[in-house]
């Protein structure tokens, strides 16, 4: 062996022996301040859910979690920046079903994969959507208004809060599912697609719960369905769309936090663990219970597993559909 290979296996050797591992890295994790990532802007509910991880983990790890909502193209911009960060848990991002999951259909490029630029962390949070129609609809329950579509193909109308939305791609959806046809009327946000609905000048619409309930609980709307696995604790009457004959309509709006790939599995323990007991307190619950939303821990491998299922049947829902954002 020459003298130049030896110094270059030699410096291998140290360099390898300097290198700490991810066990090393994870004894004295965290040292420093976390930075959680929101991709959107403050106020919202991914804000809101992300500031309640920041202080109940922060209290679980000893160690102060900073909040940084870097919104843009869809969530793109702040995921996009955890992608690219140093992989040692120090920076993280309350992903969702857009970030981590529909972006990838509907945008013609986004700067990273969703199921490969990322080390999941934990699943922390779902809302439930809800089938929701005019009061004076002549059907009670989502097997009647699958009849009454069938009867009249075309004439019923579905409200959206946007093309490409998450309301969106749950109607296109459960037309699919259930094999009927709805006209599809998208607005700018919830609060006009609710006013038309109050109005009576569209049928129905998947609205999340906490947009919605006080209109059900007030008699101004009526629930037909719950399009979740399990029925909603506010509406416990209410069968979900897999009770009524209509399956594989899931399409709850969840949170998961993130790390960039290849970060240690030993950080990503401690994170899960951390973030894990600081959203089992009571305290903490109800604070997700008054936002419309419910604690839904995953485990890094349960999330993981996941993702790729989330990117796959929404890819073919907006393969079918068309679906585009505005």
């Amino acid at each position: 062996m020459g003298f130049s290979r030896r110094a270059a296996l030699a410096a291998a050797i140290l360099c390898a022996c300097a290198a700490p591992s991810g066990g090393v890295l994870a004894q004295g994790f965290p040292s420093r301040t976390i930075t959680l990532v929101v991709p959107y802007p403050a106020g919202g509910p991914v804000d809101v859910v992300a500031r309640l991880i920041a202080q109940e983990a922060g209290a679980e790890l000893k160690q102060s979690i900073i909040v940084e909502n870097r919104a843009g193209a869809s969530g793109i911009v702040g995921s996009q920046a955890v992608a690219r960060a140093e992989p040692d848990g120090y920076t993280l991002v309350l992903g969702t079903n857009q970030t981590h999951a529909t972006n990838q259909s509907l945008l013609k490029t986004t700067p990273y994969d969703a199921a490969r630029d990322f080390a999941p962390v934990a699943g922390v949070a779902d809302i439930q959507h809800v089938l929701v129609a005019r009061k004076d609809l002549p059907a009670e329950t989502a097997a009647e208004l699958v009849k009454l579509a069938k009867d009249k193909p075309g004439a019923l109308t579905y409200g959206s809060t946007g093309n490409g939305s998450a309301s969106h791609l749950a109607a296109e959806l459960f037309k699919t599912r259930a094999g009927i046809d709805l006209l599809h009327v998208p607005f700018k946000g919830a609060a006009p697609m609710t006013t038309e609905l109050l109005a009576g000048r569209i049928d129905v619409a998947f609205a999340t719960l906490p947009s919605v309930i006080s209109q059900i609980e007030g008699g101004e709307l009526k629930a037909l369905a719950v399009a979740s696995a399990t029925r909603a604790a506010k509406l416990p009457t209410v069968a979900t769309l897999g009770e009524q004959g209509v399956s594989g309509v899931e399409a709850d709006a969840w949170f998961a936090l993130f790390a960039p790939a290849r970060t240690p599995d030993a950080v990503v323990e401690t994170l899960y663990k951390a973030v894990a007991a600081g959203l089992a307190k009571p305290a903490a619950q109800d604070a997700m219970a008054r936002q419309g939303l419910t604690v839904a821990m995953k485990t890094p491998q349960q999330l993981g597993a996941m993702i790729p299922g989330e990117i796959t049947k929404w890819a073919e829902v907006i393969r079918i559909s068309g679906a585009k954002v505005d």
